[in-house]
């Protein structure tokens, strides 16, 4: 691992719910053989810790307890933790907090700022700049960020991670529940997902459908 910066040694030190805000006008760089994609972060989701940690989440894919899948976010921070969804998708997130405590930031939608023809050509269906990184499977397929890149460091080529100067003024700044969780951990007591207020690349809040007992 390169010497710690201080962006890297602000994940470090804060959990998943107070690095999220910060993130936000975050530019994630990643230079792929095709070429380099770069995104600034519009909208991201905080999850937290295990069910025997200080800060248990029961909408993290860690709160369970380490397997194999989640490892990654369990620390240290400065990670990516990558996971497949839905049996087509990637979705990306920043790990961050103490070691152990399972804690990480949930990219959920950015602006191109670098790449963009790179970007469309990943993204063929989208139909206009605003959709190239709505979303976070969106997202990783206009970076070219998939299965490969889970554990990879976010501080050393090929995948850079470069906060704004300063944070989001609280104007700037919307907040709500976080999109798709349904049950424990989901609805408006969990309002951990941050996004630039008015951003036209933000995604459309979705509440979770509850799941349908099996017909039997």
């Amino acid at each position: 691992m390169d010497p710690v910066n201080a962006d890297h040694e602000f994940l470090l030190h804060h959990s998943a719910v107070e690095a999220a805000p910060r993130l936000l006008g975050a530019i994630l760089r990643h230079e792929s053989p095709d070429g380099p994609v770069a995104v600034r972060l519009t909208e991201v989701e905080a999850y937290l810790g295990a069910h025997d940690s200080p800060n248990p989440d029961p909408g993290s894919h860690g709160y369970k307890g380490r397997t194999e899948r989640n490892a990654v976010m369990f620390g240290p921070a400065g990670y990516m933790y990558v996971y497949f969804t839905y049996g087509m998708h990637f979705c990306a997130n920043i790990v961050c907090g103490t070691a152990g405590t399972s804690t990480g930031v949930l990219m959920r939608a950015g602006e191109i700022v670098e790449g963009k023809d790179l970007a469309y050509t990943r993204r063929p269906a989208a139909k206009n700049e605003q959709e190239l990184a709505k979303g976070p499977a969106r997202l990783t397929q206009a970076l070219g960020i998939d299965r490969q890149h889970n554990g990879i460091e976010v501080f050393r080529s090929p995948v850079t991670l470069q906060l704004a100067d300063h944070p989001p003024s609280p104007q700037h700044l919307s907040t709500g529940p976080r999109v798709g969780v349904s049950g424990p951990g989901g609805g408006h007591e969990y309002p951990w997902r941050f996004w630039l207020s008015g951003n036209k690349t933000v995604s459309v809040y979705r509440a979770a459908k509850p799941r349908q007992p099996p017909v039997v």
